[in-house]
């Protein structure tokens, strides 16, 4: 981008996209946990879905915090994108809040009516994996060529959309990241609780949809050389941090081969946290190549912005609000992830 400042307006969109990406990789893991929790419920040897319930159990309502976030801040800082984001966004949205509905419904309903137990967890699995191939299909939209500009009026092109390599790339890497982050995460989980055959189900899971998720990765760039040019060319300034990004990718592959102190092969709690940093690379480079456009070519963050005075007013809440919940989030996953009672119950 040229011309950019570090003002309010930059200090706001990165807010935001710190949300974004918090959402993403909470939502991914949980997504995809609720998805092996319906591939795994015939196999109850292996313990694998009583693990993925175990998981979901506590983390899917604070998941959602953030994506109330996410539209909170929409609003509040951009006000002049969120009018034209909720006018192209209005089929793909309401598809998104329809399945998120159907999914936490059904995902309540199933751990209490143990008649239709199956049911209910084969309805949620497989609307919790369609919902992040939607949400991130709002990246592409937001790259402009799926909308028509005219005058004050915006139209998605629907026929365009669902036709595009470049937005299938993208919903088959939201989807292949969600199994394969869930997966990871799991993997780790069923170590701290000792399930040793659920471990090594989730850690072979991983290993099968890492590379994947890395091919949908690359066939990304290369639709986005054809259909966004714009932000590839950008991206391609930051090769460093690409390549910084795939050693990330290649640093979690080994973690799960080598073996720990205890001779037990993986160690899914260092993929883990290298993967995190693998994604956080990716999408600062892609945010930042994104920028200064939320919507390529007409809306910016600077056309988008509210009134400087606003957004520090508003600024302040968020830094109060979450200096008040970050402590008890972190306080929540330590519990999460080191209550032994917890971690060992059994089904």
């Amino acid at each position: 981008m040229t011309g950019i400042t570090f003002g309010d307006e930059l200090l706001a969109i990165t807010v935001l996209w710190g949300f974004v990406f918090i959402y993403a990789v909470m939502a991914s893991m949980d997504f995809g946990a609720g998805f092996w929790s319906m591939v795994y419920i015939n196999r109850e040897k292996t313990n694998a879905t009583n693990i993925a319930n175990r998981y979901l159990s506590p983390t899917w309502e604070v998941t959602n915090v953030f994506i109330v976030a996410i539209v909170v801040a929409i609003y509040s800082f951009f006000p002049g994108a969120a009018y034209i984001l909720g006018t192209i966004l209005l089929i793909p949205g309401s598809l998104i809040l329809l399945l998120l509905s159907i999914r936490s419904a059904f995902l309540v309903f199933s751990h209490t009516a143990e008649k239709y137990r199956r049911l209910l967890v084969y309805i949620s699995g497989i609307s919790g994996i369609i919902i992040p191939g939607l949400l991130m299909a709002v990246l592409p939209i937001s790259h402009g060529d799926y909308i028509l500009f005219e005058g004050e009026r915006q139209t998605l092109l629907l026929g365009k959309l669902f036709t595009s390599p470049h937005v299938y790339a993208f919903i088959g890497f939201a989807i292949t990241s969600s199994l394969f982050l869930s997966s990871l995460l799991l993997a780790d989980y069923s170590k701290a609780s000792a399930e040793d055959t659920a471990y090594d189900v989730y850690r072979r899971d991983a290993m099968i949809l890492g590379p994947i998720s890395l091919v949908m990765a690359f066939l990304i760039m290369l639709t986005m050389k054809g259909e966004a040019p714009w932000i590839f060319e950008k991206m391609m300034k930051d090769v460093p941090l690409l390549i910084g990004s795939l050693t990330g990718f290649v640093v979690a592959g080994l973690a799960l081969v080598i073996k720990d102190k205890k001779g037990i092969k993986g160690m899914p709690r260092i993929a883990v946290i290298a993967i995190t940093f693998q994604y956080i690379l990716a999408s600062y480079v892609y945010g930042k190549a994104h920028l200064p456009y939320i919507v390529y070519p007409h809306v910016t963050i600077q056309t988008g912005f509210t009134d400087p005075n606003s957004f520090r007013a508003v600024f302040i809440v968020y830094i109060v609000g979450f200096a008040i919940l970050f402590p008890g989030f972190i306080y929540f996953w330590s519990l999460f992830m080191q209550d032994k009672r917890y971690l060992r119950q059994k089904s």
